[in-house]
């Protein structure tokens, strides 16, 4: 008996060594390679060691508590002109933006002008028999993905042909059958935010990026925050570029809110601590959403991190992205190694 286990563990390992090798050939390796190069000693040089992945430009904010921000950038903010990249470039943020929403419903749930328990029928009742279950999804569930409502991103050649409207946007799921039965599994789906932005709008009677401007902007004197392409100086824009299209996909309207990495960063550390909501705000926007969130759409990839233990605000932005996603999993790498360098610079 003790022989046949000793020669059971024997093949086990033997299994689980063949199975590492397969799962490392099949891995990538230039995503090995970024989690395996020495950490370098500063924030710029591996701002600078990022560029060695396949990314034409980068822009790095630091905010820790005590100091004043920090900036870093390499690359191209326009690779055909050869434009140096700028740390005070303009970028589509893209779901980032979900965080200043759920501060808006946050704030309209707080005076009352909303309530987490409403259904989507209850708000728009000519959705009832168009989205599955509107009788029974929450405004709640919207906020938190478990809603089960397809997302509108996911149509048949969305990104290539993008929608021009909401109402577009919202057409493109219309009927469809639900994912699952609300609030029994989670799903991020952009169609709930979606839903979202038009209720604020529906509810305050103004322009969804109006209001959330109003509300958050203003009052964090945010000036490098905007609402779509159309509100911007394009050449401030960094450009976006995706792996195997040789030209800059910039102008390419998905419908994003734009910001420098500076004022999300600003945002990002007054919904962690506390200074953009009031207590009761504060307890209502925890019940429902996150406080870090990332953001990704064709030529733009971000990442907005408060990290508690250190009291730093990092925002990252790279202006690269691919069909596979592994520009995606180097963007989470790179954030994670200027995490520990900053952490490391704390503890020295």
């Amino acid at each position: 008996m003790k022989s046949n286990t000793n020669k059971g563990k024997q093949i086990f390992r033997i299994v689980l060594l063949v199975g590492t090798f397969i799962s490392l050939w099949f891995v990538p390796w230039i995503l090995v390679k970024a989690w395996i190069l020495p950490l370098p000693d500063t924030v710029q040089e591996q701002v600078d060691q990022s560029l060695s992945y396949g990314f034409d430009g980068v822009i790095v904010y630091v905010d820790e508590k005590g100091k004043p921000p920090a900036f870093y950038a390499a690359g191209y903010h326009n690779r055909e002109q050869e434009i140096p990249a700028s740390p005070n470039a303009l970028f589509k943020i893209a779901s980032i933006n979900k965080l200043y929403e759920a501060v808006a419903i946050t704030k309209l749930v707080y005076d009352k002008r909303l309530s987490l328990d409403k259904t989507l029928a209850d708000y728009f009742p000519e959705l009832k028999g168009r989205i599955e279950n509107a009788e029974s999804i929450t405004l709640r569930m919207l906020v938190q993905h478990r809603s089960g409502i397809p997302n509108f991103t996911n149509a048949p050649n969305f990104w290539n042909d993008p929608t021009e409207s909401s109402e577009a946007a919202l057409d493109l799921i219309l009927d469809l059958p639900a994912n699952f039965n609300p609030n029994e599994d989670y799903e991020y789906s952009n169609t709930n935010y979606l839903l979202l932005s038009m209720l604020i709008e529906k509810v305050t009677g103004q322009p969804n990026f109006q209001f959330i401007k109003e509300v958050i902007l203003n009052p964090l004197g945010l000036k490098n925050t905007y609402g779509s392409l159309k509100n911007i100086n394009i050449d401030d824009l960094m450009s976006g570029y995706y792996v195997g299209v040789e030209e800059d996909i910039k102008t390419t309207d998905y419908g994003s809110m734009i910001a420098s990495a500076e004022d999300v960063g600003i945002f990002l550390r007054a919904l962690n601590d506390g200074s953009l909501l009031n207590k009761n705000e504060m307890d209502i926007y925890a019940s429902l959403y996150e406080f870090n969130h990332g953001g990704l759409i064709p030529g733009y990839q971000s990442m907005a991190e408060y990290h508690k233990d250190i009291d730093a605000v990092v925002v990252q932005f790279m202006n690269t992205t691919d069909f596979e996603g592994y520009h995606w999993n180097l963007l989470q790498i790179t954030h994670t190694r200027v995490v520990k360098i900053l952490r490391k610079a704390k503890h020295q």
